[in-house]
């Protein structure tokens, strides 16, 4: 096959998405609880019972979001963002020949599939039945099915979480053969790696709520410093795992977020914070601040808040948000570190003014 026809074949896995063929779609809950802080969840690829979909199925577990969404965690570097789509196993070589020849009969027959679209499906018929391909992609001899067993044909999963549709259906390739144990060719950069899962992983990590332990708690007096720690107890780091087991192919990958350091945000500019920075650093026990002790009542916290005015009839919304550094590991050796993330979370902190009695 010459290269400019190699466009077709794009035409026709268009054609199929926008038609009948459809390989993306929502997550969906297995049963099963995780370590307390989020559920196993599963994603796949398909929309409904009738479309092509990658049967490959992510499983999540650990503190990971209900449902396989997205967690709670922000990345610091605003550049980061998880992959907006990938090629996973698909289906086996019978399996594949069936649910495929069957769309692309569904396709030729659809009223209008005639001109560049309908060449583009006969084509990928060619690609799939008579060994029609080109230089860096062969062709298969029916669908490769004196293979069955060997292999898997890979296909496009998009990231359901993605709102950029272009980006999310930026792997436009047609399903490809990978052997048992082979890894996919270089050229589908996209390929499901324990990389890509670990991102996945931090998409959908969930991550404990952050309300710190306040002295005095809830009302406070106007510049009176408040105290705020975090006991080692209430938040340690977290680990979420996505993994992917099909016949000649597993990997998983675990992402490992440890807080790291403590802001402070009072809710009004009327307000000290300490350190001056609100950057609470972690001790060397791993909890944040020291708990206020009989005695401390006229020294400065090491983690804390004086407020220079009343809330008056309302209160301030102290926001405490944890930096968490995370790093991933996964099959094979394979890690290395993602972009801190960072949680937090609000609490109502009411301000009243010192009374002072005049005789």
């Amino acid at each position: 096959m010459r290269e400019a026809r190699r466009p077709l074949l794009a035409t026709a896995a268009l054609t199929l998405a926008l038609g009948t063929l459809v390989i993306t779609g929502p997550a969906h809950a297995a049963t099963g609880v995780g370590t307390g802080k989020g559920a196993d969840t599963e994603q796949s690829g398909g929309r409904d019972s009738n479309a092509v979909y990658a049967a490959a199925r992510i499983q999540y577990s650990g503190a990971v979001a209900k449902d396989g969404s997205a967690g709670n965690v922000t990345s610091s570097d605003v550049n980061w963002t998880p992959p907006p789509c990938w090629y996973a196993p698909y289906l086996g070589a019978k399996d594949f020949k069936k649910k495929m020849s069957t769309q692309i009969e569904s396709a030729k027959n659809t009223p209008g599939m005639g001109g560049t679209a309908g060449a583009a499906i006969g084509e990928m018929q060619r690609h799939y039945e008579d060994d029609y391909g080109w230089t860096d992609t062969p062709g298969y001899k029916d669908y490769n099915v004196d293979k069955d067993g060997e292999g898997m044909f890979w296909a496009a999963v998009e990231n359901p979480d993605e709102p950029d549709i272009l980006k999310r259906s930026s792997c436009n390739e047609l399903p490809f053969w990978v052997e048992n144990g082979d890894t996919p060719p270089a050229r589908y950069k996209e390929a499901v790696t324990p990389r890509i899962l670990a991102a996945l992983a931090y998409q959908r990590m969930q991550l404990p709520d952050t309300k710190v332990t306040l002295a005095p708690e809830a009302t406070t007096k106007v510049n009176l410093p408040t105290w705020a720690w975090l006991d080692k107890a209430v938040f340690d780091e977290v680990q979420a795992t996505a993994a992917l087991d099909v016949p000649g192919f597993a990997i998983r990958a675990t992402t490992t977020a440890k807080p790291v350091s403590l802001k402070l945000e009072p809710g009004t500019a009327d307000a000290e914070t300490f350190p001056a920075s609100g950057e609470c650093a972690i001790n060397a026990d791993g909890s944040i601040g020291r708990p206020y002790a009989k005695g401390d009542a006229s020294r400065t916290p090491p983690c804390g808040i004086r407020y220079l005015r009343s809330s008056g009839n309302g209160v301030f919304k102290l926001r405490a948000t944890i930096t968490w550094q995370i790093s991933w590991a996964g099959t094979g050796g394979a890690g290395g570190d993602l972009p801190n993330g960072t949680f937090g979370t609000t609490q109502d902190v009411t301000v009243q003014e010192i009374q002072a009695v005049n005789r």
